[in-house]
């Protein structure tokens, strides 16, 4: 059985290079989400396994996504993938429930060790 996958970024550029570097293992089942609106609407709509997550979007940021599977409850594997490495950004992303704060662009072999460090591969 595949785990679905959701990317939320803004950046096309950025959602293709997450998509090129996922293993195989998550990339059968994979939606697109261009701002928070969009990932909180597929968020509470179906099940998501894992949502790789960028924190600069316009309508509603990473925060505010993060924010919003915490108050419905949700079950979902957050790893953001952003440029802002404010310690105290990172801190709060952790705190609303992130399993890890990548550094952008994100490179395969931080990636996986992230998804294997938390058993999703």
């Amino acid at each position: 059985m595949s785990l679905s996958v959701l990317i939320c970024d803004d950046s096309n550029m950025a959602r293709k290079q997450v998509l090129r570097i996922l293993p195989e293992s998550l990339s059968e089942n994979v939606q697109l989400a261009t701002n928070g609106v969009e990932a909180l609407e597929i968020l509470n709509n179906q099940a998501i396994d894992v949502l790789f997550l960028d924190l600069t979007m316009p309508v509603v940021d990473g925060v505010g996504v993060l924010q919003g599977i915490k108050e419905a409850g949700l079950n979902v594997n957050v790893f953001v993938i952003s440029a802002d490495i404010q310690p105290e950004m990172q801190n709060k992303v952790l705190e609303l429930g992130a399993k890890a704060f990548l550094r952008k662009p994100v490179q395969l072999d931080v990636l996986t060790s992230h998804l294997k460090q938390h058993d999703i591969i």
